[in-house]
């Protein structure tokens, strides 16, 4: 009976080693970080931080030309993270007694927009026709606004998994709107805005052009194709619009001071 005591004691003693082991074994995931962050812990607070970056919408939109009585209203908005930062006015009545209420009323209703974060603005006295038409400009840019918006955080909420969703985001986040320096003609300034996205001219459009008398329908026949042809051609490498070679060298030099702000 005394012999057989140190060779149980020595069967317990390794039966005891050997549930230590696989104890210390077992516990030994739970413990290592590494294989948290491998298991995938840590990933759902990034995710969800990359998921808010592009629900938050950003960008320049351009509303839908009103037209009134005295000449054309068209209003553009900056819009940053959900809020109007900034509006302008791209076309508004001019020529005449115009020119001086266009001068009073459009910094105003700028001011009132940016106040106001909407379309409800009240009009400016003494420019009851350019209001009219500049809230409803103002109220096409700001649906086009929603609707860009909505559709960003439609791609957002499909996850980090789309990249087509990834590269759309961050063109939007490069594109730029530049507007180029005014060139004086013999017929009247003329100015030219642009949007850049990529490095590609995808708007152009005359922020001024000669108005009054025969330069009405010049500039309606010009404008419009020269604004095409600086999409097309993505530089100010265009030729002047037959019967408006005026109007169509101050785009180009106006055009081209555009380009050299955005960079070329």
């Amino acid at each position: 009976m005394r012999k057989s005591h140190p060779i149980r004691r020595v069967v317990l003693a390794g039966a005891a080693t050997v549930s230590g082991i696989v104890l210390l074994l077992s516990l030994k995931p739970a413990s290592d970080p590494g294989s948290a962050q491998a298991a995938g812990v840590g990933a759902p607070p990034a995710a969800s931080a990359q998921g808010g970056a592009q629900a938050a919408g950003s960008g320049t939109v351009t509303g839908e030309a009103a037209q009134t009585q005295y000449g054309a209203v068209q209003v553009r908005l900056t819009v940053s993270n959900g809020k109007i930062t900034r509006a302008e006015a791209v076309q508004a009545p001019k020529g005449g007694q115009s020119d001086q209420i266009t001068a009073n009323a459009v910094p105003k209703l700028n001011q009132a927009v940016v106040a106001a974060q909407g379309a409800d603005i009240d009009a400016v006295s003494g420019a009851t026709y350019t209001s009219a038409g500049y809230k409803e400009s103002l109220q096409s840019a700001i649906d086009k606004a929603k609707a860009a918006g909505g559709s960003s955080q439609g791609s957002g909420s499909q996850g980090s998994g789309s990249e087509d969703s990834g590269s759309q985001g961050s063109g939007a986040a490069q594109a730029k709107t530049v507007t180029g320096s005014v060139a004086q003609t013999q017929y009247g300034a003329v100015q030219v805005r642009i949007t850049v996205s990529g490095g590609k001219i995808t708007q152009a459009e005359t922020v001024q052009a000669p108005k009054g008398g025969q330069s009405d329908q010049i500039t309606a026949n010009a404008v419009p194709k020269l604004n095409q042809a600086a999409v097309t051609a993505g530089s100010a490498d265009i030729d002047a619009v037959s019967g408006a070679t005026y109007t169509s060298a101050g785009y180009k030099e106006s055009l081209q001071s555009a380009l050299d702000q955005a960079g070329g």
